[in-house]
């Protein structure tokens, strides 16, 4: 999960180029970690002397939600854990280069053949040799399964060895987010051999080719990682052990860094870096996101006006995204579209239609609908700062004459109303997503045919999902910058689900304890990401 000073972008991968990397993976050094090199927001001191014990506090774990197995992991916060110990063919460098992993390079002999070519030496946890037939085998599993990735993708064709130590993926037709679909842990390359003889159950079992080896974890209490000693990447992890605390109180998170019980923390309240202003050796950090909110509206609850399209379009309209940014975010998100903002290609929201209507226009629909006394309940999950998100939304919406109730639950209570049930019975839900690294892959939850989560909710939309399928057959350029625009042009007028602002990461860590790696922008809600980098500072 390192980065690589080599870079090799999707667009030129389909230029029938190759990506290679020579030895193990590094970072750059930067022992003062005053001015991280581009990219980073710090890069660990490679001079401090490897080992020690990392302690890292979280507010949430859903690592066993539905088991270990990370080709089911649907949600991010399980894709951070479950990175920990497993690897994927390619991964995503800074500004979201794509780059080797298992994978030392890659052929494009024509833009629907991707030949991969195995790093040498890599082994699972086990001392097991990694093999093609794990590549194979792990693909063909994840299409097989009902994995919510697998609509990430594409159109794969074939999946077959082509000698010992190459892979290769034939696609039906081309699909310029394959490479970044692959980068994320649901693709990850699992033990084929051990699962298929049923000596290892991935549901209740974490064997991979990670830098770190699950010890023990208690759910909802804590994670304990130890380095994995027979990793491939000579002298990556740097820490001995990592402790992750699941911490669901903020107070309880920023007490820890305090403290010093915590080296590194996540947190959520924007005005979490205020309170740790006056903290002797704490250093907070925003890490941009392409992660964003967005509000469902549910169509399919019957009775219900929000199935009407002329109500969820004032709604749209009624929103007012750079409000909710600057005050529930305290200016560190960003309005986005469909496609992510802060990715190359991605639609300008100013641009979209909804953009350029104001709260009459939105009172005008609603009374054509004959829903001028509107009123519904928004339910939110409580951590951090979606109750702020809420409240903005709720005064937004009130400027239309649509009157809103918050119903406020814990996230694992919020997730059974959400999609327990299909038709669900909620009226509108505030979530977000992952924004990945590619602007077209988290286009394709806005069909339900192919996201399967929202089905329960969202009536599918034919020309808005023809129009997701077009950009994704487009290479990276113009053209596909205006097939991308057209996509976010009919989810806005669709607004079954409407992005709203971008989600961006408080980290936090203590200086006088940690020296760790950070990119400056992530786009797999994975704060963890480079932890196996991190230094602990073992004088403390």
């Amino acid at each position: 999960m390192r980065p690589l000073r080599l870079a090799c972008g999707v667009a030129a991968a389909l230029l029938a180029s190759a990506c290679a990397a020579t030895g193990p993976i590094t970072t750059p050094t930067d022992a003062a970690q005053e001015s991280a090199a581009p990219g980073y927001l710090a890069v660990a001191d490679q001079a401090l002397a490897p080992g020690g014990t990392l302690n890292v506090q979280v507010h949430i774990d859903s690592g066993a939600a539905t088991g270990y197995d990370p080709q089911l992991a649907d949600v991010a916060t399980t894709w951070q854990l479950l990175s920990l110990s497993y690897e994927t063919l390619v991964t995503v460098g800074p500004d979201f280069a794509i780059q080797p992993l298992l994978a030392e390079k890659w052929d494009t002999p024509d833009d629907r053949t991707y030949v991969f070519h195995l790093r040498e030496g890599v082994t699972f946890s086990n001392g097991r040799k990694l093999t093609a037939d794990d590549v194979v085998g792990s693909l063909k599993r994840l299409l097989a399964s009902k994995s919510v990735w697998v609509g990430q993708l594409g159109p794969v064709d074939e999946i077959a060895k082509d000698g010992d130590g190459k892979v290769k993926v034939t696609l039906k037709e081309p699909y310029t987010p394959f490479l970044a679909a692959l980068a994320n842990v649901p693709a990850a390359i699992l033990p084929m051999k051990e699962i298929d003889d049923k000596s290892v159950d991935p549901a209740t079992t974490l064997l991979g080719t990670g830098p770190y080896v699950v010890e023990d974890h208690r759910q909802d209490v804590s994670w304990t990682f130890r380095r994995n000693d027979a990793y491939w990447n000579q002298g990556k992890p740097a820490a001995d052990v990592l402790n992750i605390t699941i911490a669901p109180e903020e107070a309880a998170r920023i007490a820890a860094l305090q403290n010093g019980g915590a080296a590194l923390a996540t947190l959520g309240n924007v005005d979490s870096e205020s309170m740790l202003a006056g903290a002797a050796d704490v250093k907070v950090v925003t890490q941009a996101t392409t992660d964003f909110y967005y509000l469902m509206l549910n169509s399919l609850k019957p009775g219900s006006k929000l199935a009407d399209p002329k109500v969820r379009q004032a709604i749209n309209i009624a929103l007012d995204t750079k409000q909710i940014a600057e005050v529930a975010l305290g200016g560190k998100g960003e309005p986005t579209a469909v496609t992510p903002a802060g990715l190359p290609g991605s639609c300008d929201p100013a641009a979209l239609p909804s953009a350029a209507k104001g709260p009459d226009e939105a009172k005008r629909l609603l009374a054509e609908a004959g829903a001028e006394n509107l009123s519904f309940t928004l339910t939110i999950f409580n951590t951090e700062p979606a109750p702020a998100v809420a409240q903005v939304i709720q005064q937004n919406l009130q400027q239309a004459g649509i009157t809103v109730k918050i119903e406020q639950m814990d996230e694992a209570s919020w997730s059974g109303k959400v999609y327990g049930k299909a038709p669900a019975e909620f009226d509108a839900a505030l979530s977000w997503f992952a924004g990945y690294a590619d602007p077209g892959m988290v286009t394709k939850w806005w069909n339900p045919e192919t996201a399967g989560f929202n089905a329960g909710f969202m009536r599918p939309d034919p020309a808005l999902s023809a129009a997701i399928d077009a950009a994704g057959k487009e290479p990276a350029g113009a053209a596909r910058d205006r097939a991308l625009a057209e996509v976010c042009a009919q989810a806005d007028a669709d607004a079954q689900m409407i992005p709203l602002v971008t989600r961006p990461a408080t980290v936090a860590f203590r200086t006088d304890a940690l020296s760790p790696s950070l990119y400056a922008t992530e786009g797999y809600g994975n704060v963890l990401r480079l932890v196996a980098d991190a230094r602990v500072k073992k004088s403390r």
